[in-house]
């Protein structure tokens, strides 16, 4: 799918042409997510341009992956963007709010209310929207408790064997560690073809060890973690040429062979390194019986680390005395290489204790789509841990919309007119749930509003298998209330964001610019 910059080829009026260019390519995104949503919603398939294909139900997948060139649709993706990387969920719920909330002050504005009086009571509501959700959070205190299996079941698209191992994976971390603000569950997840599903307190190196001469299994041994080459330092090609250059030479690969010797005195069994390794060292090594890993990424060199208890130490580092480098050394039960999947675990560590959620994969195409679906199920429990949960399937939002509408003839003016954009907007997620399930959007919505109304209940909804009106807390449909926090205020700004734009002009290209100064010269 690919949207076009901006143009006025349209016959609104000039004055609305930004504006309704806007708003269509809002719609456009909107529409390639919102039937994902809910329980019965479908999957989209994402082409490449060299025949690659990903099939999803992931609404930040589906935006990030979509081709784009409209300011105003890659706006409403950077919402959908931050709103994951915030909590890890409710990116399609943010764009079809924000989508909604576009529309209905479009509409307001054609019928003749000023912007700055739409965008005010857009503000007005969405204040009041989040203020709604704090308030009916309910919140959890047990790790036990059955609500958060069935936040992982939601979030996790109904997979109940994905769902049981994150709220496995939560048990073994505590809520102390859940609840810190630089700790993601879902940064602890890997999906590997071949895998059985698995949660155990240790890392994961996606590596093999160097040379198979090497170990494939040690136990009770230090480990040191090395942040560069191990690699002698080198000179140049110059300097080799003259007599004291290749002296010099000579001297760095003396002292290199004595530090990778300090290694095999200080009895370390596993070097983790971030770059290649010296024929020299892995000689050396492996002659000593100790397990070289090499190239690791950052992340898992960083996560080793601190699950060992080590510091990590430059290759400038080793020219230390032994005493010294040993502060630097780590510990761990047991290190050794799954030969099968073809990668190192690192258990019982030392230092921070670190549990690892595989999630196993049938072929190297739902890889991708495991772990997605396993990342988002950890993020929402995690979501819920920390700020509590609220009736899902829509409800909440409905049930707030009534809140907002009755308090609409307090706001001043055409400000009012905003408002009511607010309270469509909270309408639409339930109105596509049901839609995506085969049912009048219009019909039950107001079902659910009458019901709200008559049975004093904030939390009735749709059951999508039989249409009727259900208590989504009985049945055990509740979503985070962070998740519905962010998407409500992602939706609010970019709306606010975009109805501000008046006019579109073309940047100047500044390397044009450049290019034609330099012809100059």
């Amino acid at each position: 799918m690919k949207l076009n910059k901006a143009g006025n080829g349209s016959e609104a009026d000039e004055r609305l042409a930004a504006l309704m260019t806007n708003a269509n390519a809002i719609r456009v995104v909107t529409a390639a997510v919102e039937g994902t949503i809910g329980p019965k919603g479908l999957d989209t398939m994402l082409l490449g341009s060299f025949g690659e294909v990903i099939i999803t139900n992931d609404g930040v997948t589906i935006l990030e992956k979509m081709d784009v060139d409209h300011p105003a649709a890659k706006m409403l993706i950077n919402i959908a963007r931050a709103q994951q990387a915030e909590v890890g969920d409710g990116t399609t719920t943010a764009t079809i709010m924000a989508g909604g909330l576009v529309g209905e002050g479009v509409n307001q504005v054609v019928r003749g209310v000023p912007i700055a009086r739409v965008i005010e009571g857009i503000k007005h509501g969405i204040t009041l929207a989040l203020e709604g959700i704090k308030q009916r959070a309910h919140q959890i205190h047990d790790l036990h408790d059955p609500v958060l299996l069935n936040i992982a079941m939601i979030a996790g698209r109904e997979y109940k064997d994905i769902a049981e191992l994150v709220i496995r994976a939560a048990g073994l971390i505590g809520i102390e560690k859940l609840c810190e603000s630089n700790f993601k569950l879902a940064d602890i997840i890997l999906s590997q073809e071949g895998a059985e599903n698995e949660v155990f307190m240790g890392v994961i190196i996606d590596k093999k060890r160097m040379t198979t001469e090497m170990p494939l299994e040690v136990s009770q041994i230090k480990v040191l973690v090395i942040d560069d080459a191990l690699e002698p330092e080198e000179i140049g090609d110059e300097a080799l040429r003259t007599e004291l250059g290749f002296k010099r030479y000579l001297e760095l690969q003396n002292e290199f062979k004595n530090n990778i010797h300090k290694i095999v005195e200080l009895g370390v069994k596993v070097v983790l390194v971030d770059r290649g390794v010296h024929d020299i060292a892995e000689e050396i090594l492996t002659d000593s019986g100790i397990m070289v890993i090499q190239r690791v990424a950052a992340e898992e060199l960083r996560r080793a680390a601190e699950h060992v208890g080590a510091r990590m130490i430059k290759r400038t580092g080793l020219k230390k005395d032994c005493n010294d480098i040993a502060a630097y050394l780590g510990v761990a039960a047991r290190v050794h290489e799954d030969e099968k999947l073809k990668h190192i675990r690192i258990l019982g560590g030392a230092g921070k204790p670190m549990a690892t959620i595989l999630v196993g994969a049938a072929t190297e195409e739902v890889v991708g789509e495991r772990q997605r679906i396993a990342k988002d199920a950890a993020s929402s429990v995690q979501a819920a841990i920390k700020g509590g949960y609220v009736p899902g399937g829509g409800s909440i939002e409905v049930a707030i919309s009534r809140e907002i509408n009755a308090s609409r003839e307090a706001v001043k003016g055409m400000a009012a007119y905003g408002v009511d954009c607010v309270t469509q907007a909270l309408r639409r997620p339930l109105a596509q749930i049901v839609e995506n399930a085969g049912y009048n959007p219009l019909e039950k919505v107001e079902e659910v509003i009458a019901a709200h109304a008559n049975q004093k209940k904030d939390s009735l909804g749709i059951d999508c298998d039989t249409g009727e009106i259900v208590n989504m807390l009985d049945i055990g449909v509740v979503d985070p209330a962070t998740v519905k926090l962010h998407a409500i205020k992602a939706a609010g700004e970019v709306a606010v964001a975009i109805l501000r734009i008046d006019t579109i002009i073309k940047k100047k290209e500044e390397n044009s610019k450049t290019a034609n100064l330099a012809g100059k010269n």
